[in-house]
């Protein structure tokens, strides 16, 4: 067994508890990831980052809510994660 499909199986049997854990991980690493970008400037690659950030969270947060099928929702909660992530480490690094 993969880690990805160890993670997911314990994600879906575990859905409600992890949902409002996801919640909360992916809107604080959004937040963090939209205050670094937000700390170099405002033109308009900054933007299009909060942007990408703003995008990947909601979608994120709607499936949830929504009650999209589990799968659906741990996929988005680790492109959520590994988006926000790109960000705040590209915003260190330059």
């Amino acid at each position: 067994m993969t880690l990805y499909t160890k993670l997911s199986t314990d994600f879906i049997e575990n859905y409600i508890g992890y949902s409002a854990l996801a919640i909360i991980v992916s809107t604080c690493l959004g937040s963090i990831a939209i205050m670094t970008t937000l700390m170099g400037g405002h033109n308009l690659s900054q933007m299009f980052m909060v942007f990408l950030s703003v995008v990947v969270c909601s979608a994120h947060n709607a499936a949830i809510l929504t009650v999209q099928k589990p799968k659906l929702v741990f996929d988005l909660l680790i492109t959520s994660l590994t988006v926000n992530l790109l960000i705040i480490i590209g915003n260190g690094i330059f």
